[in-house]
């Protein structure tokens, strides 16, 4: 039987760079984007339906680029594939400060943006060959709390305090490419497989047609990745119609803003207690499903609350929705058939089928808004909780059984 115990110092470091990671390589340049809008907009003379494209262009990589991502996890390791990405996000990100017109800055942020999946399937990947599935909950939620602090951080730093201080947005954008090259020194350094992980758990695909193949045949993850199309699209679409529904109540700019932080604060202070609560119960699928439904019921109510109402059902949809993503992600990586070998490509597929739910539920429900201007809030409640149905559907992964990397097939 092998220690599981040994690699732990290596283990916690790499899961303290792949938070960082996470956060300053791919989520703070991610929302700076977005609060830099308006002096990009100045500067380029963008109006607001290309600046729309501009954001759509970092959102669309996901579909395209994930399913890759995850072949190239499986195919060649996650730190030649970590550090490869970091580089080129950093090179690509890059462009976007040299963007003289709408269609320059929509084609480097596209380009950029198309290395985000690769870094956080990385991560991901790393989490699944460190870590046992007993503390593979917290090394998800580690993860999602990352991308949560570095939204925020991104949102809170980017416009009001590095523009000022580098001198615009254009050297905003290199300096965040500069952190992204010099994340690629560490990882360099960093060990690929823990010493005592057999070289057969960690064996490689053949092919890309081979792992791709592999995942297409696996129900869980096709139950999973259809549930997370609904839950992803529903909390994207109330994201984005939220402040505009807001606006049209009378509330103002800075209080739309208020509500929108409340959203993020609560839910990355959940997000740790939740994984490590799923490491001890033994069971993700029941915690994730009631997170759904809180979800679910946060945003149905907003179609009706006003007031203090509507601050109170945005926390409510707002506090488990990292958590969620922590352990959706975990029980993605748990299924049944996936094992060490295919996590990249199974994770890269449900995030193809988050990145579909994105495009596609945001229009679906604002058009809506002519029926009443809350009936989008039912749509994506609606969505949420098919969402949740399809996941209860799922079979519970394996992390109530006694785990060691020698018994990999007791998963499988």
């Amino acid at each position: 039987m092998i220690n599981l115990n040994k690699n732990s110092r290596t283990k916690w470091l790499i899961l303290a760079m792949g938070t960082l990671t996470n956060a300053i390589v791919v989520a703070v340049p991610s929302m700076g984007l977005s609060v830099l809008f308006p002096e990009i907009s100045a500067d380029l003379n963008l109006d607001l339906v290309q600046a729309g494209m501009v954001w759509g262009a970092s959102s669309l990589p996901l579909i395209i680029s994930s399913l890759a991502a995850g072949s190239l996890n499986d195919r060649f390791g996650p730190k030649r594939v970590m550090i490869l990405s970091c580089l080129l996000i950093g090179l690509a990100g890059s462009l976007r400060g040299l963007a003289t017109d709408f269609l320059f800055l929509a084609a480097a942020v596209f380009l950029a943006s198309l290395f985000f999946p690769v870094v956080t399937i990385s991560n991901l990947k790393n989490a699944r060959i460190w870590f046992s599935n007993r503390e593979l909950g917290f090394a998800s939620g580690m993860l999602s709390l990352g991308m949560a602090l570095g939204f925020f951080a991104g949102s809170l730093v980017s416009a009001s305090i590095l523009s000022p201080w580098l001198g615009g947005w254009r050297n905003v954008f290199f300096f965040f490419s500069i952190l992204s090259i010099v994340f690629t020194v560490p990882w360099f350094f960093i060990p690929s497989i823990p010493l005592d992980l057999q070289q057969g758990d960690t064996e490689q695909p053949t092919s890309f047609s081979q792992s791709i193949g592999h995942v297409m045949k696996l129900k869980d993850v096709w139950l999973l990745g259809t549930g997370a199309l609904g839950i992803s699209g529903g909390i994207q679409g109330l994201l984005g119609y939220l402040p505009l529904y807001l606006s049209r109540l009378g509330w103002s700019g800075s209080s739309a803003g208020g509500v929108m932080a409340s959203f993020h604060t609560a839910s990355m202070l959940v997000v740790l207690p939740i994984s490590l609560w799923s490491d001890r119960l033994g069971s993700r699928k029941k915690l994730a499903v009631g997170a759904v439904f809180l979800i679910a019921a946060g945003t149905g109510l907003l179609s009706i609350v006003r007031d203090g109402g509507i601050w109170g059902s945005v926390i409510m949809a707002g506090l488990l929705r990292d958590g969620f993503m922590a352990l959706f992600l975990a029980m993605v990586i748990e299924s049944q058939g996936v094992g060490y070998r295919y996590t990249g490509t199974a994770t890269g597929f449900v995030m193809v089928l988050f990145g579909v739910g994105n495009l596609g539920a945001p229009p679906l429900g604002n058009s809506l808004a002519a029926l009443g201007e809350g009936i989008p809030f039912l749509f994506w409640s609606a969505i949420v909780i098919v969402g949740g149905l399809l996941i209860a559907l799922s079979k519970e992964g394996g992390t109530h059984l006694k785990v060691t990397r020698n018994n990999e097939e007791e998963l499988k």
